[in-house]
């Protein structure tokens, strides 16, 4: 395939991508014999999982102290990591709120709250300065930690397991089982297989089924089940949701870095919307990264190498030289804001919670917070419906009456089209965006229409000019994944779901698009590297279907 032919080409993803693969994700069948009976179940152990557990379990505890009545519950949390943390990433500055409130008997001395925010800088880039601005109002961090939300998981699992809820680390969830329309359990997914699908080690298990009275889909960000349940139930939104490629590093640094950094500008185009950022954790760790909006225009954007060309700016060189990069990773982000919150979270035996619903602020870069948070209301209207006997979506509907009328359904609609003004333009969305931040949202009102990220066409611009990493200061894609920790043995079963008509251009834009070489082309064939893959859902955005691999598979985050 020649240049000269891709220059005028362009891409909408949409064609090429394969349906959503609802027929594995949503099984009508009853549960094996053998099935691990529990009473609530937690798909996913991260920040909003573990916080619905730990406030489910505790509610109960009171209950049956004051004879309520209750009675004994089990209380399960299925993870897919091999160990709770190792498939957490994010920046992170948190706001310590709901973490208080999730433990009101701790003092902050006792809870894992990193690094308190005492300074902080935005700047705006170009290719060679860096020209400090007033921080925007929505992303003054005074009060917030810096923290890594691995870290901060790990420590939440071991209060679980302090409140003898069951967390089951390596146990990712395969499909919702489902009589009529209620979700009755889950189906774990089997491991030990080979590429063909057949038991291959000699620790091979097959799947597993646990059912439930209530399941929780905490899978976080661009979850599978999540996403075939809506669609299942035919849950609508006013907006599709959209999304943010982040990508980030961990580095020892030889000087403490003081202050929490925000950038906007450069490296990116002025199509892409994002920025960048740098926060202090602890004397000798910086976090780094960037995140660009995937609805950006050009197929040959490549998020990992612009943040390796980020580190050549001397804001950031800085920072890291003589340090070394010590963990990489990279995840997407929800960031369709309050109009694409789906019109209900829960349904007959489930609810839905945190960065699968989308419970991402973005003008204040925060979510964290609001994940926790809506684990703690959705413990609150299942134990509910468990004392009435009620889990029907009657019964359930408490969890989403109390998101809609909590600060995070107000925080978010203050900020309703504060992201989707951006999609006009640099310019004319930093504008827009401060009269939302003068007016609280009510100029300019309404709600900014759009299309999900993959109808959005790409362009193949032109190539620009190549970059090759020197190995100390930036690093090529396959050293980036070695640094995760990607624990996934080579002759897994795919678990991408590739579309039949993968065009050429289609195959360059997702072998730019993936930060972790999944996806590289030979000649006009797409090669597809499943074990490489970080679980950051980048291409089910705009491309091939991720879907549940076996436990443990995938990167190995320790202070993420």
């Amino acid at each position: 395939m020649s240049q000269d032919v891709t220059l005028s080409k362009s891409v909408r993803p949409l064609d090429h991508q394969p349906p959503l693969p609802r027929q594995r994700l949503i099984l009508e069948e009853r549960p094996d014999e053998e099935a691990v009976p529990m009473d609530v179940v937690f798909v996913g152990g991260g920040p909003a999982g573990l916080a619905g557990a730990i406030e489910l379990a505790r509610l109960v505890k009171a209950d049956n102290e004051a004879d309520g009545g209750i009675g004994d519950i089990e209380i399960g949390v299925l993870e897919k990591a091999g160990a709770l943390g190792e498939h957490t990433l994010s920046g992170a500055v948190m706001n310590p709120r709901a973490i208080r409130e999730l433990f009101p008997d701790l003092s902050d001395d006792e809870l894992p709250l990193g690094t308190p925010v005492t300074k902080e800088a935005v700047y705006f880039m170009t290719e060679g300065r860096a020209q400090r601005m007033p921080t925007p109002p929505t992303m003054k961090n005074h009060g917030n930690r810096s923290v890594s939300l691995s870290e901060v998981v790990r420590w939440m699992g071991e209060q679980a397991e302090a409140m003898e809820i069951n967390v089951f680390p390596g146990f990712p969830v395969d499909s919702l089982l489902v009589d009529g329309s209620r979700v009755i359990g889950v189906r774990t997914v089997p491991s030990g297989l080979d590429r063909d699908g057949n038991p291959s080690a000699p620790d091979a298990m097959p799947a597993m089924d646990i059912t439930g009275r209530v399941t929780v889909l905490s899978e976080g960000t661009r979850g599978a089940l999540s996403q075939a349940w809506y669609d299942w139930r035919s849950v609508t939104r006013d907006n599709p949701q959209i999304y943010a490629l982040g990508v980030k590093e961990l580095w020892e640094v030889k000087r403490p870095l003081d202050r929490v950094i925000h950038t906007l500008g450069w490296p990116l185009p002025r199509d892409a919307f994002g920025g960048s950022w740098a926060y202090p954790q602890g004397e000798n760790l910086v976090s780094l990264g960037l995140v660009v909006g995937l609805d950006y225009e050009d197929a040959r954007l490549d998020v990992h190498e612009l943040l390796q060309r980020m580190k050549l700016h001397p804001l950031f060189r800085e920072i890291l030289e003589g340090g070394e990069m010590v963990e990489w990773g990279a995840k997407t982000i929800p960031e369709g804001g309050f109009h694409a919150l789906p019109e209900r979270m829960h349904g007959d035996g489930i609810c839905v919670v945190g960065d699968s619903v989308g419970f991402v602020d973005v003008p204040s870069l925060k979510g964290i917070h609001y994940a926790m948070q809506s684990g703690m209301y959705a413990a609150r209207a299942i134990f509910d419906a468990l004392k009435k006997d009620d889990v029907s979506a009657d019964g359930l509907a408490a969890y989403t009456r109390s998101v809609r009328d909590s600060y995070i359904a107000s925080d978010m609609r203050k900020t309703r089209n504060m992201r989707l003004a951006f999609k006009g333009g640099f310019w004319s969305g930093s504008a827009k965006a401060g009269l939302m931040t003068v007016t609280g949202g009510a100029f300019p009102g309404g709600r900014i229409d759009h299309e999900e990220d993959a109808a959005d066409v790409k362009h193949l611009n032109g190539a620009g000019v190549p970059f090759t990493p020197d190995g100390k200061l930036t690093f090529s894609k396959v050293d980036a994944v070695y640094k995760s920790g990607n624990q996934t043995r080579d002759d897994i079963p795919s678990h991408l779901v590739i579309g039949d008509d993968v065009t050429p251009e289609m195959a360059e834009m997702l072998e730019n698009l993936c930060p972790a070489g999944v996806y590289e082309r030979d000649g006009d064939k797409l090669v597809v590297n499943a074990p490489n893959c970080v679980d950051c859902k980048a291409t089910d955005v705009l491309g091939p279907r991720w879907t549940p691999r076996e436990g443990g598979a995938g990167p190995g985050y320790r202070r993420m």
